[in-house]
């Protein structure tokens, strides 16, 4: 880049002009709803408001995950919050959550009802609510923890620093490609040398660190997060692709990824859940 086209910021920032790329028209620096608009509540205690991004499929993937397990006080409704359409600026979806993001939980089986917002922090809810999926040894918590709170930390630097400059910037910036490639990289090192050691990154069993971290980097070592398989040469990552295909695997992996989807193939898709039944007949509609 030439000198005389370099961006120099100004002493005072202002927000004057969209900034581009596919989230333009939702992008904007205040918070708050934009109108009004009240949520769905169905039958069942437990309501999720959310999309199918990765962030929302942890919610989908543990509740299913409960419900395998046999717990029938997760049973839920799930809404989709099409984030596209700016229905997460909605007055009902605020009050959820003030930070307008999805996934949203709230759980009427209290009094009052308990808001959740922010998918660690659904995932420690429910896991602690059903005493599922965190280890009761304070080493195994601990360490589950650690795996919930890196991805939580790290994921924003796959999501919106690589995967925002490589699939959704209006314009491609080498230096932010190169930059956020090489951490997302080093992100994948960390967990395949974590996985040389551990089947899970808890330990020996299957944890909420496992469903928080798997829709971001299994789904991404899979090929299926912003078509960059090849760009980050994933299948180099043999641990983390052993751990990627054994979760995947999973039926209530293979349901919670259909709630609240609205991409991919149709029998793949499930933009509404309220029953168990939902999938089964989706699936046959989708035939």
């Amino acid at each position: 880049m030439s000198q005389e086209n370099e961006y120099v910021p100004p002493k005072v920032w202002k927000w004057e002009k969209a900034n581009g790329g596919e989230f333009a028209s939702i992008n904007r620096p205040i918070a708050g709803p934009t109108h009004d608009k009240e949520l769905p509540v169905g039958k069942h205690p437990l309501q999720l408001y959310s999309l199918a991004t990765p962030n929302g499929v942890k919610a989908g993937i543990m509740l299913e995950e409960l419900l395998a397990r046999g717990h029938t006080g997760a049973e839920y409704d799930a809404w989709l919050i099409r984030i596209g359409e700016g229905e997460q600026f909605g007055s009902g979806f605020v009050e959820v959550n003030p930070n307008s993001k999805i996934p949203a939980l709230m759980d009427h089986s209290t009094t009052p009802p308990t808001r959740v917002f922010e998918s660690g922090s659904i995932l420690l809810y429910l896991a602690e609510k059903f005493g599922e999926f965190l280890p009761r040894d304070t080493a195994g918590r601990t360490e589950t923890l650690n795996w919930l709170f890196w991805q939580m930390g790290s994921a924003p630097y796959l999501g919106g620093g690589f995967g925002h400059f490589y699939a959704y910037a209006p314009t491609k910036i080498e230096y932010a490609i190169d930059r956020f490639a090489m951490e997302t990289k080093r992100q994948l090192d960390v967990l395949d040398r974590r996985l040389a050691e551990s089947r899970y990154l808890g330990g020996d069993d299957y944890t909420l660190a496992d469903i928080a971290n798997w829709p971001w980097y299994g789904q991404l070592a899979l090929g299926r997060v912003y078509d960059a398989g090849e760009f980050l040469q994933v299948q180099e990552y043999e641990h983390v692709q052993r751990w990627a295909r054994e979760i995947d695997a999973r039926p209530a992996v293979k349901r919670g990824r259909m709630v609240n989807r609205t991409f991919g193939p149709l029998e793949q898709q499930l933009h509404e859940r309220h029953d168990a039944s939902d999938f089964e007949t989706n699936t046959q509609d989708k035939r």
